[in-house]
């Protein structure tokens, strides 16, 4: 079993498990709220912020996290296991590799998004999920939507 599906049972009882779904729009705007907080606070400011799951960095089921450039997870607001942890390795249900896509699609540009399987706490299945990313210095932050 993937490090990704393991982590299944984690997120349920988490707010991601909320009846309200983010849609694109909403992605990509709690990535600029994030990316001009950053910017205006630092990082240990900003990811004490993103870090707390019921803080002004989640919405309906979305979430910020950030991975630096050698891919190690620097903040995540609904699975506080995986901060500080290196996330390079870790692979979808289709065994792609997450977190290098996301560092390898941002290295191109200043944004992008990325697509992928991932466990989905509202359907207790893998869907199919696309996540909003930009990078801002050493850093990319994102925040993922599950398609309908």
């Amino acid at each position: 079993m993937s490090f990704a599906l393991s982590l299944f049972a984690v997120f349920c009882p988490l707010q991601a498990c909320a009846a309200e779904v983010g849609t694109a729009d909403d992605a990509i705007a709690l990535v600029k709220k994030a990316v001009s907080y950053l910017k205006e606070n630092g990082p240990e400011k900003s990811f004490a912020a993103f870090n707390d799951s019921k803080g002004q960095f989640t919405n309906k089921d979305l979430y910020i996290f950030v991975i630096n450039q050698k891919g190690k997870m620097v903040a995540h607001g609904m699975l506080p296991k995986i901060v500080d942890k290196d996330v390079l390795e870790m692979k979808d249900a289709d065994g792609k590799f997450l977190f290098k896509d996301m560092l390898a699609a941002t290295s191109k540009q200043a944004n992008a998004w990325v697509y992928y399987k991932w466990p989905n706490p509202s359907t207790k299945s893998v869907d199919d999920k696309s996540t909003y990313l930009e990078r801002v210095d050493e850093f990319v932050i994102g925040c993922g939507i599950y398609k309908k």
